[in-house]
């Protein structure tokens, strides 16, 4: 197989591969507003947003929305925005 042809497809595999947001605990923000904020930024319906803080509060950190990278950037940086403390993995 054609070296340059194979690059290209783990190029586009990478680009390609779904990322998450994490998002991680913190003790400034409050269960309503980490829960009101995921409904607003990642457009979690309200259990979905009460299960994911749920989540961060006991085990650290969760992965709140999946995605394309290029997707997840504009709401990672909303929920910066907002105060909390997330990345793309």
């Amino acid at each position: 197989m054609n070296p340059e042809v194979l690059e290209s497809q783990e190029i586009d595999t990478e680009l390609n591969k779904e990322n998450q947001i994490v998002l991680f605990n913190d003790d400034v923000n409050t269960f309503d507003y980490v829960i009101d904020t995921l409904i607003k930024v990642c457009e979690h319906d309200p259990i979905q947003a009460e299960q994911c803080a749920m989540l961060v509060h006991y085990t650290g950190k969760a992965g709140v929305k999946t995605g394309e990278y290029k997707e997840l950037v504009p709401r990672c940086s909303a929920l910066l925005d907002a105060g909390l403390s997330a990345e793309i993995h």
